[in-house]
């Protein structure tokens, strides 16, 4: 009977770590955006995140006649990226995110972790970079 309760016990376990790990680390999706880089921030009470907004180019409106800019918001796990993010407000960014199923406090507040920079433009080209 001991037996039966902790191969049960740990299948349970199991399961749960599974269920976990799936909710929290499994990269659901991975792609690129890009847009120009509105702002991007260090904040948090306990744990200290990277979050930045990107705004995409484009007019997709939910009602028809009104315009509107496309946001991508998301959060930087890696300080290079941040610090190469963090001198490049207001400049044109391809950007490579992975999307997770939720959010965990030391990961930042957004599902989109961008992980690399594939390319920084300025909007301005005689500002350089």
């Amino acid at each position: 009977m001991k037996r039966t309760g902790a191969i049960i016990a740990a299948i349970v376990i199991l399961i749960l770590i599974g269920v976990f790990y799936y909710r929290y680390y499994f990269v659901f999706g991975d792609g690129t955006k890009a847009g120009t880089m509105n702002y991007f921030v260090h904040k948090g009470y306990i744990f200290k995140t990277y979050e930045g907004r990107l705004i995409q180019s484009g007019i997709r409106t939910p009602t028809t006649g009104n315009i509107q800019s496309n946001e991508f918001m998301f959060s930087v796990t890696d300080k290079k990226v941040a610090d190469q993010l963090s001198k490049s407000a207001g400049a044109y960014l391809e950007l490579h995110y992975k999307e997770y199923f939720h959010t965990l406090p030391w990961r930042g507040v957004s599902e989109f972790i961008v992980d690399s920079v594939i390319s920084i433009r300025p909007v301005n080209p005689q500002q350089p970079y």
